[in-house]
């Protein structure tokens, strides 16, 4: 369903050696806070580390020569030392101040995005309804995502848009950018959530000019394109179901769909029963209710964001993984 483009990396002529390359109108200004706040320090340290070691060497103990006379005080010295850091503080502050207003300031025209974060993968739904695993954006207009999260904090973190934004249970969060270049770009949590933080990325993908809107079409109606296991098995890698269960009986959160269908399964009340249609429908929206022995309690209830049509689909990719 991407339209595959090409992956911008570090090697990039707009990149740097610790920078990615700059992607987004606001990622010039925050290179540039980064740069100022980076030379400063740099020139602190060789001009502390330089005064250091000239002290050290001038004024050892060498037999024969008297102690340097000791210096107590020095006015010139002690208004020196506080008035040139605290205009370096105000410059430092000026610029970030600014730069982060702009990055604040939202547009008339934006875009707008829901996001949602959980353990251990994002959610991007569109305002037509249909929901990806990845950000597709349009690369001539503004983005703003409208975020929040099912579970423990989050943190959205596009490196080479310069743009990170935690994303709390609880409330909204929201992030706006626009980007400058097509390509399909790294999306991070930079919010340590658990055992699968590391795991926790997706992609940005930026679409040409007039190409976005024909991508969301084609994209919001797979489940009439495609077949409903093949519909299945694109909505349990977009939906989350691949952070906890398996395919190939690997252990993992929740129980493998490897040859799950027609088991019977053993609830944690102690009673037996069949894995058919219904149960695994009533395990999708109402997964406490009989719940399977040998497994924590933590998988969230998916009522009011699957469709009956693509619960079926799920269930149908699950009962291809019989043999």
């Amino acid at each position: 369903m991407t339209i595959p483009l090409p992956i911008h990396t570090l090697a990039e002529s707009t990149g740097s050696l610790w920078l990615p390359s700059q992607s987004s109108t606001v990622a010039g200004e925050v290179d540039g806070v980064f740069s100022l706040i980076l030379w400063i320090s740099m020139a602190f340290f060789v001009g502390i580390v330089g005064a250091l070691v000239w002290f050290v060497v001038r004024y050892r103990r060498r037999d024969g020569v008297p102690a340097a006379r000791q210096v107590h005080h020095s006015t010139s010295l002690e208004i020196a030392w506080s008035v040139i850091p605290f205009l370096l503080l105000i410059v430092i502050f000026a610029a970030g101040f600014t730069t982060f207003m702009g990055m604040a300031a939202e547009p008339d025209n934006c875009y707008e995005i829901k996001v949602v974060g959980k353990k251990w993968v994002w959610s991007f739904q569109y305002p037509n309804g249909y929901i990806d695993d990845a950000l597709h954006i349009p690369v001539d207009r503004p983005i703003k995502l409208v975020m929040s999260s099912d579970d423990v904090i989050h943190s959205v973190f596009i490196p080479a848009f310069r743009v990170k934004r935690d994303v709390i249970p609880g409330r909204y969060t929201s992030l706006v950018f626009q980007a400058t270049e097509v390509g399909t770009f790294d999306l991070f949590c930079a919010e340590y959530c658990g055992t699968k933080h590391s795991d926790m990325y997706s992609d940005v993908v930026v679409h040409r000019s007039g190409e976005f809107a024909a991508w969301l079409e084609k994209a919001s109606n797979f489940l009439e394109t495609m077949s409903p296991a093949d519909a299945g098995k694109t909505l349990y890698k977009r939906r989350g179901c691949i952070q906890c269960h398996s395919v190939d009986r690997s252990q993992m959160v929740g129980p493998s769909f490897y040859q799950l269908f027609g088991q019977q399964a053993v609830l944690d009340t102690g009673e037996t029963i069949e894995v058919d249609e219904n149960y695994i429908r009533e395990s999708i929206l109402e997964p406490q209710a009989k719940a399977r022995s040998g497994y924590r309690k933590v998988m969230p209830t998916y009522q009011g964001q699957l469709k009956d049509e693509e619960i079926a689909a799920i269930i149908e990719y699950i009962k291809t993984l019989k043999n």
